[in-house]
């Protein structure tokens, strides 16, 4: 299992969006809990946010690559479909 970082600004509705998603996977597939997720507001840290390659938030990393990244006008559906492919993908490796 690979850690994942999670990218995002406290007053970003893509990111409400994303942690929203993100407690609704948890109910949907407990096991999902167990994947370590460091949360790092963009704005607290901009010199750690420097080192990643994204552009938008929210954005995962899984292992260092990039899982996914937000983009404009996404639904909370695609928000949440990204979320649990990186959650997939953290539980795989």
């Amino acid at each position: 299992m690979k850690e994942i970082t999670l990218f995002y600004l406290e007053s970003c509705p893509y990111c409400v969006k994303g942690f929203r998603a993100l407690e609704e996977l948890y109910a949907k597939k407990p096991a999902y809990r167990a994947v370590p997720i460091t949360k790092i507001e963009e704005s607290h840290e901009p010199g750690l946010a420097d080192r990643y390659d994204y552009y938008a938030v929210p954005s995962l990393f899984v292992g260092g690559e990039k899982r996914f990244e937000a983009r404009l006008f996404m639904s909370y559906e695609e928000i949440r479909d990204g979320f649990e492919k990186a959650l997939e993908s953290a539980l795989a490796e």
